[in-house]
């Protein structure tokens, strides 16, 4: 894809982070919007910025719970009605959830899959027909440098982004074997200034390791996400698009993880514990 102007974009995730940014940058060079998220007011908010940024533009939205098959689903049937095609789709939506996995509850791992694996799973397969119909279509997928690298205490967060990565490189791979007219991209962002980090479920576990109340690590995990800005995060995704990249690393300490992952293989696993042992007894 040369370029977004006279496209449609669904973006999921849209109401906060890198999916506004992703709305507002692509609005600023004439795409129009297919947004959904489910939280209704920073959706609008997104909504009417995205318009502003380009009042001539085409803006629809939808409130979607991305865990729910059959709504993913009629949302793209409703946004293409819409805007009468869709050339790429986001898969942004996530959340996170830090907890032992000795004990992590059912629920919360469900929760969690639910929206980070197949949110993006139900989103692909909801807007590929509209993605080749439209004869240049792409898929964006979400994983996260943690879909590269693991860390204690967020295992169940590492799952999910590897099983995105594993997807999403299988799906391009299926995508060319076909000549389909539609491309994917897996994104693997470092630390973005975000909500996800203040937003995230934490399990009282984590205060056996760490030796921090939750609101405590929660400041903690927040403050190591604030590496790079969402608007950065939207232009560097935005030009592996354009140049049809497999993979995006987005920010520094992305690239420079994966440097060191290429160089280390799994003996980056002692360093990391090394680091969270030190980070241990400076609580």
């Amino acid at each position: 894809m040369k370029n977004f102007n006279d496209k449609v974009a669904a973006i999921t995730g849209a109401a906060s982070g890198i999916g506004r940014a992703l709305a507002l940058e692509l609005a600023g060079r004439g795409c129009h919007l297919a947004l959904s998220d489910i939280d209704p007011v920073g959706l609008a908010a997104s909504a009417v910025l995205a318009q502003q940024r380009n009042p001539g533009l085409r803006i629809s939205t939808a409130q979607v719970d991305t865990a729910d098959r059959a709504a993913v689903y009629a949302w793209a049937d409703q946004a293409a009605a819409a805007h009468g095609q869709i050339h790429l789709i986001f898969n942004n939506a996530g959340v996170a959830l830090s907890t032992t996995l000795e004990h992590v509850k059912r629920e919360d791992f469900e929760w969690l899959m639910s929206i980070n694996f197949w949110g993006v799973v139900w989103g692909t397969q909801a807007f590929l027909p509209h993605l080749r119909a439209s004869g240049d279509g792409h898929v964006i997928n979400l994983s996260s440098l943690f879909g590269l690298m693991s860390l204690p205490l967020n295992g169940c967060y590492n799952a999910s982004k590897f099983a995105v990565r594993g997807y999403t490189e299988a799906l391009r791979m299926e995508l060319e074997l076909v000549k389909a007219p539609v491309s994917a991209t897996c994104v693997h962002p470092g630390g973005i200034r975000t909500q996800i980090a203040r937003q995230a479920r934490m399990d009282p576990s984590v205060a056996l390791i760490t030796g921090r109340d939750n609101e405590k690590s929660r400041a903690h995990f927040d403050q190591l996400l604030n590496a790079t800005s969402a608007e950065s995060a939207a232009l560097q995704i935005l030009r592996a698009v354009e140049r049809n990249q497999r993979r995006v690393l987005v920010g520094r300490d992305a690239k420079l993880a994966d440097k060191l992952l290429r160089l280390l293989g799994s003996w980056y696993q002692p360093l990391v514990l090394a680091a969270a042992r030190r980070s241990a007894r400076r609580r």
